[in-house]
C-alpha cells in the first residue's frame, strides 16, 4: 500500500513520459568491491552532454548515437574512456582506485551544487582522514566545535555565525538515522558523534542554509550527513598511542568473501577501543568502546537489502569549565587544573538500521529504512560551583533513558522530456521519541539531594515533502515542499515541592504543532567554467517539550527563512573555486543559560545573520593538494538596541586550510591549520570569547600491506581556550558572585603515533 500511495503522488507531478531514440542508460561500480559508485560524471566528448550516477550507480545519458565516445572521472578513481554501445542496451562500467585529480571535479548542468559539495567532500576525505568523530565535523567548510566537559560530551557546533550549541542549528545523521536527539536532558538538538568509528566513513555530504526539503527539524544553519562504508576494501588492524595516557586500537574485518560480493553480498565488523587521561591535572580516566557491524545483500535483481548494528559505551570525569580568575585567585595552579573533581559522564547508545532499496523498472528508485535507538545519559557537572548553595555547591545531575523510532521512505523516478530531464522524489518519514525518565537533579557526590525537574517525554514527528528538479539547457530548477507535525507531551512527575512543578501546574500536557516549509534553488551553468546558483528556503528548528509544555512565550516551531547567492568556478582544471552571499533570518533565537535549575533555556528574541563563505581547492601538481576556507558573518539581534545586540560566542571570522602531499612511494601527509578570531561572549560585548591559530601537521609511510605515521595536533603548541561562555559563579570563600568567561583549556602539542596492518 506504502509503495503505491507513493507511486501514486510522484506520478501525479510527472508530464507524459516522451520517448528519446538517443537515450544511453548505464550503471558504474567499483571494480574491486563491485559497489555502486555516486557522483561519477559521465562526458559525451563529443557533444559535451553530461550525466551523473545516482546512489545505486545508474545514469542516463540523452544525445547519445554508436559511434561516440564517453569519459567517465570520479573522485579517486581513474578516469576511463569507452565507446558507446548500442543505445538501446544497459551498460556496465567498473572503475578502479586511482590517484586523486581535481580535473576530476566538473561543473555542468546536470551537477548541482549538492553534488558538487558531495564531490569535494570525497576529496577532503581521502586528502585528510578523520582521527576521531570530532575531526568528522570538522571536515565540513566553516564548521568549528568545541569540547566543554571531558572528552565524552556532545561537542558544541558553531556554523555561519551561529553557536549551535550541541546540535539545534546543525542536523547530523549517519546511514539516514539522525544523531540529534530532541528534548534531550542537557540540551536540544544533541548531536553526539561519538558512536561512530571514523574509519567506517565512507562519504558525507553538507549543505549550508534551510534549502533542503529531505532536511526538517534544526537545519537552519545548515546539515551534516555520513554515510558508512558498505564493503570494505580490505580489513585493517590499527594501533595508536600518544601523550596523555594515550591509546587507541580498530580492528575492520571482512566477513564474506569476494565471490559473495561478486553475488551482491557484503558483510564486516568493527571496533574500537580508546583511553586517555588528556592534559589535564585531574586524568579524565576517559574510555570508549565502539562496535559496529553491517550487512548487504542483493535480494533479486532490483532490490538490495542493508542492514546495521552499532552499540557503543563510554566513561569519563573532567575538570570542567574554569573561571578566568580562578588561577589568580590561587584556586587552581594552571588551567588545566580542577575545582570540582565531582564532574563526571556515562553514556550508551545502541542502534538498528534497516534499509531497502528497490528498482522497480522504468527509471523508479524507491527506498524504505527504519531505524531503532536505545540511550542512556548521565552526566554530573557543575559551573557555578557555590552560586546557588554555598553550603552543599551547585553539582547538578542530568540523566535520562531513551527508546528512539523512525522510518523514513523516498520514491524517485527520473523522466526524459526531449533535451531536458525532470527528477521526481516524493517522501514521507515518522520519528517518535520516548524518555524514561529524565532529570535535572541537584546533587552531591553523586547522590541526588532534591529534583529540578522529572518528568517523561514523548515526540513525535510526521513528516513529509515533494521534490522536482528540472534540468534544461544551461538551467536546472529545484523546488519543493516539506510538511511537518509535532506532538508533544510532558508528563511532569516531579515532587508537588519542587519549583519545576509549580511551572507545569495548570498546563495541558500535549501540544500540537505544524509547518509548511517551502524551498527554491536555481542553478545556471554559463559555461564548462562557470556556473551562478541562487537559493531560498524557510525552515525550523523544534523545541524542548518540556518548554513547549510550560509555554511561557516559547514558539514551538521558530521559523528560519535564508538565502544564498554563489557561484561554482574553475578559472584552471586543477583550481576549484565556491563562494556565496548569504543571508539567515530566524524568528526566535534559542538562549542558554547556566544548565542549572528551570531557565536552562530561554526565550530570545529575533536575529539575523549575513555573510560571505568562500572555498578554494588546489591541485598544485600530481603529488601537492592544498585548500582554503574562509567563513565571515555579521550575527546580530534585531530586538536588542545597537550595541547590546551581539549574540554570545556567535563566531564572526572563521578560516581553515593546508597543504597535502602524496607521494608513488607511499609518503603522504599533510600541515593543516585552522583559525577563528575573538567572539563577544555576551549581549554588549564586555566579555570576550578569545579566538585562536592552531596548526596540526600528519606525517605517514603506506604500503600495500601496513602503514605507520605520525599526527601532532597543536603543533606549535600555542595556549588557547576550546570552550568559552558567559557564567555568573562563587567560588568557596568568595563573598559575592563574580560575572565573567569560563573556560575548557584547549589541548597542547599532542603526539599520536600509529601503525596499521592491511590485510
Amino acid at each position: 500500500m506504502m509503495y503505491k500511495f507513493l507511486a501514486a503522488i510522484s506520478l501525479s507531478l510527472l508530464s507524459l513520459h516522451v520517448l528519446s531514440q538517443n537515450i544511453l542508460k548505464g550503471k558504474i561500480t567499483d571494480k574491486n568491491t563491485h559497489e555502486p559508485l555516486e557522483a561519477a560524471v559521465i562526458i559525451n566528448t563529443k557533444n559535451n552532454s553530461t550525466a551523473l550516477s545516482d546512489r545505486n550507480g545508474s545514469f542516463i545519458l540523452e544525445k547519445v548515437s554508436n559511434k561516440d565516445t564517453l569519459t567517465i572521472t570520479c573522485i579517486g578513481y581513474a578516469s576511463q574512456k569507452i565507446a558507446a554501445e548500442a543505445i538501446d542496451k544497459t551498460i556496465g562500467i567498473q572503475l578502479e582506485k586511482g590517484s586523486i585529480n581535481l580535473e576530476d571535479v566538473v561543473i555542468s548542468t546536470k551537477i548541482n551544487s549538492i553534488i558538487t559539495t558531495r564531490a569535494l567532500s570525497s576529496l577532503d576525505l581521502n586528502m585528510k582522514p578523520a582521527r576521531s568523530a570530532q575531526d568528522l565535523l570538522r571536515l565540513v567548510p566553516g564548521l568549528f566545535i568545541a569540547q566543554q566537559v571531558g572528552g565524552g560530551k556532545a561537542e558544541k557546533i558553531f556554523l555561519r555565525g551561529f553557536d549551535a550549541d550541541h546540535g539545534t542549528d546543525v542536523n547530523v545523521s549517519v546511514d539516514g538515522m539522525p544523531v540529534n536527539l530532541v528534548s534531550h536532558a542537557h540540551g536540544h538538538g544533541w548531536a553526539d558523534l561519538h558512536f561512530v568509528i571514523p574509519e567506517t566513513i565512507g562519504s558525507y555530504d553538507f549543505g549550508k542554509g534551510p534549502y533542503y526539503t529531505s532536511k526538517g527539524d534544526l537545519t537552519t544553519a545548515g546539515y551534516v550527513g555520513y554515510h558508512t562504508l558498505t564493503v570494505l576494501d580490505k580489513s585493517i588492524f590499527k594501533l595508536e598511542g600518544g601523550q596523555f595516557n594515550s591509546g587507541r586500537a580498530v580492528a575492520m574485518i571482512n566477513l564474506l568473501s569476494n565471490k559473495a560480493k561478486e553475488k551482491g553480498q557484503s558483510a564486516y565488523l568493527a571496533g574500537e577501543g580508546l583511553y586517555t587521561d588528556g592534559p589535564f591535572n585531574y586524568g579524565q580516566n576517559f574510555s570508549r568502546f565502539n562496535l559496529f557491524g553491517k550487512f548487504n545483500t542483493a535480494i533479486g535483481t532490483n532490490n538490495k537489502l542493508s542492514v546495521i548494528l552499532s552499540t557503543f559505551t563510554s566513561k569519563w570525569r573532567a575538570s570542567g569549565e574554569i573561571p578566568d580568575r580562578a588561577i589568580s585567585e590561587g584556586y587552581i595552579h594552571d588551567r588545566f587544573g580542577v575545582i570540582d573533581s565531582g564532574q563526571s559522564g556515562n553514556v550508551r547508545r545502541s542502534n538498528a538500521i534497516v534499509k531497502l532499496v528497490s528498482s522497480p523498472g522504468k527509471n523508479f528508485t524507491f527506498e524504505n529504512e527504519a531505524y531503532y535507538s536505545r540511550y542512556y545519559f548521565n552526566l554530573f557537572t557543575n559551573f557555578t560551583f557555590y552560586l546557588v548553595d554555598p553550603v552543599l555547591g551547585d553539582e547538578f545531575n542530568q540523566h535520562e533513558e531513551r527508546d528512539l523510532y523512525g522510518y523514513n521512505s523516498k520514491l524517485s523516478h527520473q523522466n526524459i522530456l526531449g533535451n531536458s530531464i525532470l527528477t521526481s522524489i516524493a517522501g514521507v518519514g515518522i520519528r517518535y521519541d520516548k524518555t524514561h525518565p529524565s532529570w535535572l537533579a541537584h546533587s552531591l557526590d553523586h547522590t541526588v539531594l532534591n529534583f529540578l525537574q522529572l518528568g517523561n517525554i514523548k515526540e513525535t514527528n510526521v513528516n513529509g515533502y515533494l521534490d522536482e528538479t528540472l534540468e534544461t539547457g544551461k538551467w536546472l530548477f529545484n523546488a519543493g515542499v516539506r510538511f511537518d507535525y509535532f506532538n508533544f507531551y510532558y508528563n511532569n512527575t516531579a515532587p508537588a515541592s519542587d519549583s519545576a512543578a509549580k511551572v507545569y501546574e495548570g498546563k495541558d500536557n500535549t501540544q500540537q504543532k505544524s509547518v509548511v516549509s517551502p524551498k527554491l534553488n536555481i542553478q545556471y551553468t554559463v559555461n564548462p567554467h562557470f556556473q551562478l546558483y541562487y537559493k531560498i528556503g524557510k525552515g525550523f528548528h523544534s523545541n524542548d517539550a518540556r518548554v513547549v509544555i510550560a509555554g511561557n512565550g516559547i514558539k514551538t516551531l521558530p521559523l528560519a527563512y535564508g538565502s544564498d547567492l554563489g557561484f561554482n568556478w574553475k578559472p584552471l582544471p586543477r583550481l576549484y573555486i565556491n563562494a556565496a552571499l548569504w543571508y539567515i533570518f530566524l524568528e526566535q533565537e534559542f538562549t542558554y543559560g547556566s544548565d542549572y535549575g528551570d531557565d536552562a533555556v530561554k526565550p530570545g528574541g529575533r536575529t539575523v545573520r549575513m555573510g560571505i563563505d568562500f572555498s578554494a581547492r588546489y591541485q598544485i601538481n600530481h603529488w601537492l593538494y592544498s585548500d582554503l576556507n574562509l567563513n565571515a558573518a555579521r550575527p546580530r539581534s534585531i530586538d536588542d538596541s545597537k550595541g547590546q545586540d551581539y549574540l554570545p560566542t556567535a563566531p564572526t571570522l572563521t578560516s581553515t586550510g593546508g597543504l597535502y602531499a602524496r607521494f608513488k612511494n607511499g609518503f603522504n601527509g599533510g600541515i593543516s591549520y585552522r583559525y577563528i578570531h575573538n567572539m563577544s561572549a555576551n549581549g554588549d560585548y564586555s566579555l570576550t570569547a578569545k579566538g585562536y591559530f592552531l596548526t596540526d601537521l600528519t606525517a605517514n609511510y603506506t604500503k600495500k600491506k601496513y602503514e605507520i605515521g605520525i599526527s601532532i595536533e597543536n603543533l606549535l603548541n600555542q595556549k588557547w581556550y576550546e570552550s568559552q561562555i558567559e557564567y555568573v559563579s562563587r567560588l568557596r570563600n568568595e563573598v559575592a558572585p563574580v560575572d565573567e568567561v569560563s573556560y575548557t583549556a584547549g589541548v597542547p602539542f599532542f603526539a599520536k603515533l600509529k601503525f596499521s596492518i592491511f590485510f
